[in-house]
């Protein structure tokens, strides 16, 4: 069963998936261990570690590689970042078709004009929603699996209003979206509102810090949200404790007693370690019998 369609039977089910943001193998497979059905590559976090900020200036190509690696690391589902498809209507279909061809479940796609901004930053132009209409159509039909999840993104609500963004929606759900991402609601009123006036599934973006009220996962669950993605919640966590780790070895010389609490092997282990040994054992043992046939 591919990726996409594991993906498509956890939406099926009645629970809200949550889906923290990964930007490395690393957060990933603990976001894998920790028991989320779904990570999700975020955009900003995949910027930042190649030293950029979120200002659109990453490639497709790039994206596309982080995807990959990310996608062969865990067995459960990756959905991704992919900007606004990096250019037209062809650009698109190749950009869908990269993404599909890592492995990825699925990708969303915005209606900013490149370079494209964070969506809680301020300052973002929006493209005509005739284009962006266009764009999804070549997203929809790019596609080779069916149940690769197309999910369209509108960043409309800043500069053009609340009521825009849920047009933007509902003209993406009949272009063939599968669910619906409206970027950077400004009050719980907004909320509330996306899953009664959009008329199909609905992603929610939780950004600390942003344009969007906290709110506890299981409200937005009760609200009727399918997916809850988290892009930066392991970004800010690394920055906070590197600093702190950092600060500390400078001030002190030593490394913090809180880092020997594991040896090499047992991180090692986190990252498949276990499998690899076995995989050492047997072919030594082949090879060890191998040499004792010939003798």
């Amino acid at each position: 069963m591919s990726k996409a369609k594991i993906l498509r039977n956890q939406l099926a089910a009645s629970d809200m998936l949550i889906a923290p943001g990964a930007y490395d193998a690393i957060g990933a497979k603990l976001i894998e261990q920790a028991g989320f059905p779904l990570v999700y590559m975020t955009g900003a976090g995949t910027s930042a570690s190649l030293g950029y900020p979120d200002y659109g200036l990453l490639t497709m190509s790039e994206m596309v590689e982080k995807a990959g690696i990310l996608a062969r690391s865990v067995q459960v589902p990756v959905i991704c970042d992919a900007d606004t498809g990096y250019g037209n209507e062809l650009n698109m279909i190749r950009t869908v078709r990269e993404f599909e061809s890592r492995g990825v479940a699925g990708i969303h796609i915005e209606d900013q004009v490149m370079p494209k901004r964070c969506g809680h930053l301020d300052n973002k132009e929006i493209e005509p929603l005739e284009k962006y209409v266009s764009k999804l159509r070549a997203a929809v039909d790019a596609r080779q699996d069916p149940d690769f999840l197309i999910i369209a993104r509108t960043d409309s609500r800043a500069s053009l209003g609340f009521e825009e963004a849920i047009r933007r929606g509902n003209a993406a759900l009949e272009a063939g979206a599968d669910l619906i991402f409206i970027e950077a609601p400004q009050t719980m009123e907004e909320v509330q509102a996306i899953p009664r006036l959009i008329n199909g599934p609905c992603l929610l973006n939780v950004v600390q810090g942003g344009k969007t009220p906290e709110i506890n996962l299981k409200d937005a669950q009760s609200m009727g949200f399918k997916v809850s993605i988290l892009p930066g919640i392991l970004l800010r966590a690394a920055v906070n404790i590197f600093d702190q780790v950092l600060d500390s070895v400078k001030k002190e010389h030593t490394v913090p007693a809180f880092l020997n609490n594991a040896t090499p092997h047992q991180n090692f282990r986190r990252f498949g370690a276990d499998q690899w040994d076995e995989l050492r054992r047997c072919y030594a043992s082949e090879s060890q019998s191998a040499v004792k046939e010939n003798q």
